[in-house]
């Protein structure tokens, strides 16, 4: 299995745990408003790994290594002169490429797709702020 689905799948399963039943909470609209964002969800490398390239780091060894040792995401990118902003964007898109694939077959509602989507940016950026104690 690739070593950045284990990653991103990962820290989504402790996100999700974490935050309990709270996507299971109605709505006050189905469409969520427009808020300003401290990350552009719009960035993408087209060369390499993009997670490693946003983390800079040399290999998903190291990165590994990292994130067994305790260390966050905002502290890999910290230490290694990363792009943390790019990191959560990332991992923004991603999921929200997931919950729309889910939306399309049917396997989540509208309501359902526009709650979830409306927390991803909260819940990725608690997540990847979080270091996580592995041994």
């Amino acid at each position: 299995m690739n070593m950045k689905r284990v990653i991103i799948v990962g820290t989504m399963v402790v996100t999700m745990s974490f935050a309990g039943t709270a996507w299971g909470r109605s709505a006050i609209s189905p469409i969520p408003l427009a808020k300003w964002s401290i990350v552009n969800i719009d960035t993408k490398d087209e060369s390499g790994d993009e997670l490693l390239s946003a983390l800079n780091q040399q290999s998903e060894d190291d990165l590994v290594q990292d994130l067994y040792a305790g260390k966050s995401l905002r502290m890999i990118a910290d230490e290694n002169h990363g792009d943390f902003n790019e990191v959560v964007a990332l991992q923004i898109r991603q999921l929200k490429e997931q919950l729309d694939q889910r939306l399309a077959s049917g396997s989540i509602s509208q309501e359902q797709h526009a709650v979830q989507s409306s927390e991803l940016e909260e819940l990725v950026t608690e997540s990847a702020n979080t270091a996580y104690n592995l041994t």
